[in-house]
């Protein structure tokens, strides 16, 4: 059975998780560090060929009143370009509203350090914004 992937994309880095084979858990996988987009792509599709990847679940960072800026710009343009290095893959833009500040508190009631937290948020918001997308019973649609 395929896995689904998400995308935590922010400037700096890209979270990211994958489900397991059932499509049941999101799980954490690595955080890269942004070198340029097709760098960056290259990266993921390395990835998604190891896991047996059939869908990228991409966080659209949506603002409070709704509207999109220049985070969900960035990110819209990462998952208008997955499909040139991963063909037949399907991407799903999923609204990742308040997941960084989610991981964020879970990793502070964890006690994890902040060091330690700068290393492994983005991963762990990729892990809320599969696991939204899997809860929602639309990766076996």
């Amino acid at each position: 059975m395929k896995r689904s992937m998400a995308l935590d994309v922010g400037r700096k880095t890209i979270g990211v998780a994958v489900s397991d084979p059932l499509g049941l858990f999101a799980q954490p996988v690595e955080t890269i560090q942004r070198k340029g987009t097709k760098t960056d792509l290259a990266r993921v599709a390395i990835i998604a060929g190891e896991r047996e990847v059939d869908t990228i679940v991409v966080g659209l960072p949506i603002q409070t009143d709704g509207s999109e800026g220049a985070s969900a710009k960035l990110a819209r343009g990462v998952a208008e370009k997955i499909p040139d290095l991963i063909p037949g893959v399907r991407i799903v833009l999923q609204d990742e509203r308040f997941t960084t500040s989610q991981a964020e508190r879970v990793l502070i009631q964890g006690g994890v350090r902040r060091k330690k937290r700068k290393k492994v948020i983005d991963q762990l918001a990729a892990v809320l914004i599969l696991q939204g997308y899997l809860d929602s019973g639309a990766h076996g649609a």
